[in-house]
């Protein structure tokens, strides 16, 4: 348990019936007449909906301890990706939903924050940037310059994304997971 006094942003709260909320941006507010109260944005840590509500000052709120730990994914097996802990080398399958849309961004080798929550894992995490190979992409055409359009591209994962013209089959890029952008190439 913690008052609404000890909030603080990534915070996970217990509301409603043992859902899982983190505190994304919280604010206290004390106006001149009544009691002080907290302004907060919560996001659902599973659907990832976000709420706004208000509690009062003081109001002591149930928190969830999350554990989260960096592992790097290790291989498929059938519906789940399998996870291995750097520290402890334990393995973890996890399911195909619970990954979500980092599963378009995870080659073996990677590194990912898993999130569990009472031995559930909640999310997987990846770095904002990852960097990719183009698998397959058209080629380009002499006069495609950086200010010009975009064509398909498919990544070494199997997923597809818009790159510049003048990228080829075979370069690695640097790609946002939370977008699926195009970021920039990668000098090796």
């Amino acid at each position: 348990m913690a008052s609404t006094n000890d909030l603080k942003n990534g915070l996970v709260l217990k509301l409603e019936g043992g859902q899982l909320w983190s505190v994304v941006e919280f604010q206290h507010v004390k106006p001149g007449k009544g009691p002080a109260f907290v302004r907060t944005k919560l996001k659902n840590v599973l659907s990832g909906k976000t709420v706004d509500k208000t509690f009062n000052a003081g109001v002591k709120v149930e928190t969830a301890t999350v554990d989260k730990r960096d592992m790097q994914f290790s291989y498929m097996d059938g519906e789940y990706f399998v996870f291995m802990d750097m520290q402890t080398y334990d393995q973890l399958h996890i399911d195909k939903k619970v990954v979500g849309d980092a599963a378009n961004f995870l080659v073996e080798g990677f590194e990912a924050t898993v999130a569990q929550h009472e031995d559930e894992v909640l999310f997987v995490e990846l770095p904002a940037a990852v960097e990719l190979t183009i698998q397959e992409t058209e080629p380009g055409v002499q006069g495609d310059r950086s200010t010009g359009g975009t064509k398909p591209a498919i990544l070494e994962t199997g997923h597809q994304i818009n790159v510049p013209l003048f990228i080829t089959t075979g370069e690695k890029i640097k790609v946002d997971t939370r977008t699926s952008d195009y970021l920039g190439r990668v000098n090796s």
